[in-house]
């Protein structure tokens, strides 16, 4: 069964000719979409990146082109919303990375009731993930401080109604009204 669909997976996407770049509406022919769809997944998936060129023209790679086709099957008949066929194009990213990522151990602070990490047992953290920690706690922070903010701040007064009527004056027999 399942050589049967990886066969008739096959048959259904298209070929990709063998070129270098490939310009927005080449690819657009070739995954059968509008080019603005592409231009809405760039937005949406952070894998699809084409180049562009000093004139800002999108020029896709074949991988590109088969990322795109790839999203298309995910979406158009898997049925995935946008956010699954990104969670599973990242879960497959991760699958391929050399480097799967430091395990943590947690033990709980016993003053805060928070899970921090077990100092002794814990690896050494790399560089780039002290950074992504420290990111994200930042972010939260700052997150944490805007809503006590916003609790903080008396409730904000009505404002007066005003007439979206204008008045307009008493009519004159003159044109030109002073």
């Amino acid at each position: 069964m399942a050589m049967q669909l990886t066969q008739k997976s096959s048959l259904d996407s298209p070929a990709i000719p063998d070129r270098l770049y490939f310009k927005i509406g080449d690819v657009a022919r070739i995954c059968q979409l509008e080019t603005y769809v592409l231009r809405f997944w760039e937005t949406q998936f952070p894998q699809l990146k084409p180049n562009k060129s000093g004139t800002g023209q999108r020029l896709y790679r074949r991988r590109d082109v088969e990322l795109a086709l790839k999203i298309k099957h995910l979406v158009h008949t898997e049925g995935y919303t946008l956010a699954g066929a990104r969670q599973v194009l990242g879960q497959a990213q991760r699958r391929t990375s050399p480097q799967p990522a430091p395990q943590l151990e947690f033990q709980a602070d016993p003053q805060s009731q928070l899970p921090l990490p077990a100092a002794a047992s814990a690896q050494p953290l790399s560089g780039q993930t002290l950074e992504i920690v420290t990111a994200t706690i930042a972010n939260a922070r700052a997150e944490l401080r805007e809503i006590a903010s916003l609790l903080a701040s008396p409730d904000p007064q009505p404002s007066s109604r005003r007439s979206r009527l204008a008045t307009m004056p008493p009519a004159s027999d003159s044109l030109f009204p002073l």
